[in-house]
């Protein structure tokens, strides 16, 4: 099994690895909650594989941490109230959804 982190490296794997003749099948997960246990182990708990990435905001843009973390609060938070505010005043809708 091949995992890819984005659809650029999704392409470059399917160049390079996938390269027969067998059907290849994509999974894509809302969140780590959704994954297979065997799944979550070997791409987010196994530390040889996994990314970890650090986020940062510049410390002189004070405006803009506080702003982060505002929204880091409402979209991880326990208020499941926050997030749905936020999907319907952020949400485009389309008229073709690739599913």
């Amino acid at each position: 099994m091949v995992y890819a982190r984005d659809d650029a490296h999704r392409a470059e794997l399917e160049r390079t690895v996938l390269t027969g003749r067998g059907k290849i099948e994509v999974s894509r997960f809302k969140g780590l909650g959704e994954m297979p246990p065997q799944q979550l182990r070997e791409t987010t708990m196994d530390p040889a594989k996994r990314t970890l990435l650090r986020v940062f905001l510049p410390s002189e843009d004070m405006e803009a941490r506080v702003d982060a973390k505002d929204l880091v609060e409402r979209l991880m938070g326990k208020k499941a109230e926050h997030r749905f505010d936020f999907i319907q005043s952020h949400a485009r809708f389309v008229d073709a959804v690739d599913v």
